[in-house]
């Protein structure tokens, strides 16, 4: 039995003093002090965790406003601040012991888009590819392309003058930034813009913080011009924090506060709105792939394409490659770099043209293109081939790739991970093949492995070496490489921060700036004179004694090191998540973690799961308790009457109040789809579903189950006996009072009805026969040729009995005899509870008869993509080698083996699928495979890009889960299904046909319905 776990973290008095004051003085937004909720705040994409001591998330600039201003009452002087956006930052620049403000829940508004002047007026919390998506239909986009544009919030790029992919045309965000909206330290607001003559000689006039803002900035400018131009390399990627270069125009006498905010880490002000420039969506794009035998060849051949006039070159080195072959995103671009024959590709440069002008942009790619093939065909540069695409999707297909690059590099096998502290440093482009020879040189004295990619045509480069963090040594190397790629940086005139900024490298900024570091003090002490500001980051007050923070500072191999080997190899897709937030995708159509869409609960995400999980193996460790040998006794001990009575007591308590961690992870578990959504999109492959049942099996050790898990948990086994009188069954169903009881005493609704007429009703016409196993010995291997095997599932046996039929009748049409096989528990629903001693047993027994029927050689076809997927993973994982080598096939999959069947004429009107989503990513190719059978029946099949239809098994029947179960269908599937004729969509899912009929009230097509009608 698992020990309670009591600890939860310190929150001191005085911030929940403070918490107390700022609800009753009307704050609108939410406050969060529970350990689970800080805890997910107490990482990023980077190496450190700090854990704040409470979160909050403002619905306003005036809630930020009433925060800083009630934080000025002496008592609360010592309180600190630190604004959070998409929480994807590589240096920890976020992170922070005091109190954490999330813009990204509520501040996500696109308030004003002014196309005739090409500007939008945004606010904070808007995620970059969520601003694209509303310019799109204008024509315009925001240009700063980041590889987290899917999650990055305005807010962020702004605080980290965020740039990427394009950035020697499109520059910096600071570039696109026209005026800010920010709440000062002690709650004044202010708005920044460019502002000369009259209208600046009021605000250095002000006699108010904001004034001495203006006032300090306005000397800075104009004294240390010559200084800042000085010290300041030439850079395209240059970020020092507080933009002194930009910041004052002598020519105008112009002042431009706007500029120093934009890089300044949070450390200056909350900016809650930012108004933007927009650029025109270029008409015609087009890339160039080159491939080389080698990374130097890719890095010294770059400048070469940036001669071209090309928007962007950007390179992968062969490590990231090759993960991102293994990855599912190599599917859709694996037409579009194909391996060159007998050659090795150990580089690629992605080089892009971008035009409004048709025939300018098709110069510049022909132009290109012949002198590559006049370097390959001397010989040179080795190149050793090139690919070119101007088809749109495949251009965002390749750059999809590239982009989760920096989640790939995190994936690599082993304990020691490529992780974030020297991944972009800036040096000239012309010095960067040299700083990299130097570089690798440095790595490979230390024996490290590590990847490499990046925006040559800027000259920066991100490198992340590979280390295991829970080794106490290796994090010394961590500081001794740091220290060296600083000096390594400077030999070449560049810097260390060319992309991500400081966070805790902070500390190297004294020695950067020089004579300018107390002007860069006086600049932090002007707008945030008492250190309260995310402290620690960029620099500190003038004349303040304060810290700055280090890059030793706490990191997550320190907590991660006190969980037993054994078991973080055990639970490795959890410990492994490296933050990356690829799962806090702003995407709807895309299926990764509908949970944290819908609840914008950060804890209820892949990442906020794998943090939870990892707190609760460490504090099991620190009780001297080991899981692993309590599974192993769970799996073969049986229940004695003690275990029962302490379950009894610990959930009386349970309900009584009584903490324990292991109720805010349970929380979290149970908000899990268990889609496995996670398992292919996640970069890291964190597994949720897995360590998720793990836990609840452990969790369940101590404290008695609901009676909706064994509702739920036993369905295979009480379906067949309800199903043997389905009429009865329903009468009762179909009461009203019957789903109020299943709601208040099973906490289940929308219980739904059997099949009537039952399966074997249906199939009275004798199409299939039923399982006869020395009959099909007895056959030749000629006539089972002919023979296929049905393998029943639950739902669609029992509750959509029609597809199962139509199954049947579409083998008898192809000429092909269907057998039923007797059904047998598949166990899927008992892993998603967490009865996972059950689902072994389930598991075994089903294999064995699997296997034996297996023998046969005849194809076995299941219908339901959750439950046949569950036969080759959860069945892999549970099994092992004992699993047999049975194959269930899915429809599409036996279907694509068939010659073509003769119809009669091609239909004109499209169907269109809407895909499962763990099918849709556990086998990325089934919607390619589904297009091609109906192509071969002679109809035409669209995608439809949908999420998750929020039923996911039973999750949509859980009553607490009800809200949110119609929350994500509104999501990606509602509108579709409201635009497109419901009697031409088709659902592979059973669950996705459930709940369409629920919320639509008309059901769905199976698509094997729709090739049947075909025939």
């Amino acid at each position: 039995m698992i020990p309670r776990l009591d600890y939860q973290g310190s929150v001191s008095p005085l911030v929940i003093a403070f918490l107390d004051a700022l609800t009753a003085r009307g704050f609108q937004g939410d406050v969060d002090k529970t350990y689970g909720g800080r805890l997910a705040m107490a990482t990023d994409n980077s190496v450190y965790q700090v854990t704040p001591q409470a979160v909050l998330f403002p619905r306003d600039a005036d809630d930020i406003s009433h925060m800083l201003t009630l934080a000025q009452e002496s008592r609360y002087r010592e309180l600190s601040f630190s604004p959070r956006g998409g929480g994807t930052g590589t240096n920890g620049q976020s992170l922070s012991a005091g109190i954490i403000v999330d813009l990204s829940r509520y501040m996500n508004r696109i308030l004003e888009i002014n196309t005739e002047q090409g500007w939008v007026r945004v606010q904070a919390g808007v995620i970059k590819d969520q601003l694209n998506a509303a310019l799109k239909p204008h024509g315009f986009f925001f240009s700063p392309d980041l590889s987290t544009s899917n999650r990055a919030t305005i807010g962020g790029m702004v605080n980290t003058d965020a740039s990427g992919q394009g950035s020697l045309v499109y520059g910096k965000t600071s570039d696109h930034v026209l005026g800010l909206k920010a709440v000062l330290e002690n709650g004044e607001i202010i708005a920044t813009e460019p502002l000369k003559g009259a209208r600046l000689a009021d605000k250095l006039a002000l006699e108010s913080r904001e004034g001495d803002v203006y006032r300090t900035l306005y000397r800075i400018g104009r004294e240390r011009r010559a200084d800042i131009e000085a010290t300041f390399p030439r850079l395209n990627r240059f970020l020092t924090g507080y933009d002194l270069k930009h910041l004052y125009d002598p020519s105008e006498d112009l002042l431009d506060v706007s500029r120093v905010l934009c890089g300044s880490e949070g450390s200056l002000g909350f900016i809650v709105e930012a108004r933007l420039n927009i650029t025109p969506i270029p008409r015609y794009r087009t890339l160039v792939n080159v491939k080389y035998d080698s990374f130097p060849s890719a890095l010294r051949n770059a400048p070469f394409m940036v001669q071209a006039q090309a928007l962007s070159v950007e390179t992968v080195d062969s490590k990231v490659l090759n993960l991102a072959k293994a990855d599912i995103i190599w599917h859709s671009v694996r037409s579009l770099i194909e391996e060159v024959p007998g050659k090795q590709m150990d580089g690629l440069n992605i080089v892009e043209f971008a035009d409004l002008d048709e025939a300018d942009h098709g110069a510049k790619v022909t132009e290109l293109c012949r002198r590559i093939d006049a370097l390959m065909a001397r010989g040179e540069a080795g190149i050793i081939g090139y690919q070119v695409c101007d088809h749109l999707p495949s251009i965002e297909a390749i750059y999809a790739m590239r982009k989760k690059s920096v989640g790939l590099l995190g994936n690599a096998d082993g304990r020691k991970k490529p992780v974030a502290f020297t991944e972009d440093t800036a040096v000239p482009p012309e010095s960067l093949a040299d700083f990299i020879m130097e570089f690798r040189a440095l790595l490979d004295e230390h024996g490290l492995d590590y990847g490499m990619f990046g925006h040559v045509d800027a000259g920066v480069l991100h490198v992340r070496p590979a280390l295991d963090l829970c080794d106490p040594e290796q994090e010394v190397m961590l500081r001794r490489i740091s220290d060296r790629v600083v000096a390594l940086t400077a030999k070449y005139g560049g810097l260390m921060w060319g992309e991500h900024g400081k966070g805790f490298r902070s500390e190297y900024g004294p020695a950067f700036f020089g004579e300018l570091w107390q002007e860069l003090q006086r600049v932090k002490g002007a707008f945030d004179p008492n250190n309260r500001l995310n402290p620690g980051k960029i620099c500190t007050p003038f004349g303040s004694q304060a810290e700055l923070v280090s890059v030793d500072g706490p990191k997550r191999g320190k907590y991660d090191r006190q969980i037993p080997l054994p078991v973080r190899t055990s639970y490795t897709r959890a410990l492994d998540c490296n933050g990356n937030g690829l799962c806090f995708t702003f995407e709807t159509d895309s299926p990764m973690c509908p949970s944290v869409k819908v609840s914008r609960d950060r804890r209820h995400s892949p990442k906020g799961r794998a943090g939870l999980m990892r707190e609760w193996l460490r504090q099991l460790a620190l009780q001297g308790f080991d899981p692993l040998a309590e599974e192993v006794a769970l799996q073969s001990g049986g229940v004695r009457f003690k275990q029962i009575v302490d379950k009894v007591r610990n959930t009386w308590a349970r309900s009584r109040g009584q903490y324990d961690f292991s109720h805010e992870v349970m929380e979290a578990m149970e908000g899990c789809l268990a889609c496995k959504a996670c398992t292919s999109q996640c970069p890291i492959k964190v597994d949720v579903p897995s360590f998720r049942s793990r836990f609840m099996q452990l969790y369940h050790s101590r404290y008695l189950r609901a009676p909706k898990d064994y509702f739920v948990g036993t369905v295979e086994s009480y379906t067949p006996w309800m199903a043997k009188a389905p009429r009865m069954v329903n009468f009762f169903l179909e009461k009203e009072w019957m789903q109020k009881a299943s709601e208040k005493v099973l906490g289940m609704v929308d219980v739904p009805l059997l099949s009537v007429p039952t399966l074997a009703e249906s199939l009275h016409d004798n199409k299939a026969r039923y399982f006869d196993l020395p009959g099909l010995e007895r056959m030749s291997a000629e006539q089972r040729q002919k023979v296929v095997l049905i393998v029943q599932d639950p739902f669609t046996s029992y509750y959509d009995a029609p597809v199962v039929r139509d199954l049947v009748h579409l083998c008898d049409k192809l000429g092909y005899q269907p057998y039923l096989l007797p059904f047998k528990p598949n166990g899927k629903p008992q892993h998603v509870k967490g009865f996972l001693r059950g689902f072994a047993r389930t598991a075994a027994n089903t294999a064995q008869f699997l296997n034996k029927v297996a023998r046969l050689g005849v194809p076995l076809i299941g219908v339901d993509p959750a439950m046949v997927l569950c036969y080759r993973d959860e069945y892999a994982k549970a099994l092992g080698e004992a699993r047999g080598e049975f194959k269930v096939w899915l429809p599409q999959e036996w279907l694509l083996t068939l010659p073509a069947p003769e119809v009669s004429t091609a239909a004109d009107e499209p169907w269109y699928l809407f895909g499962h989503c763990t099918e849709k990513t556990a086998l990325p190719a089934s919607t390619q495979e589904w297009k091609q059978v109906f192509e071969r029946f002679g109809a035409r099949l669209e995608a439809v890009a949908v999420g998750c239809c929020g039923m996911a098994g039973t999750y949509g029947h859980d009553a607490r889960h009800l809200e949110h179960s119609r929350a994500i269908y509104g999501l990606s599937w509602a509108e579709p299904l409201a635009r497109l004729p419901k009697e031409r969509c088709l659902a592979t899912g059973y669950s996705c046909r459930s709940q369409v009929g629920r919320m639509e009230g008309e059901k769905l097509k199976h698509p094997l319905q729709a090739l049947l009608e075909r025939l």
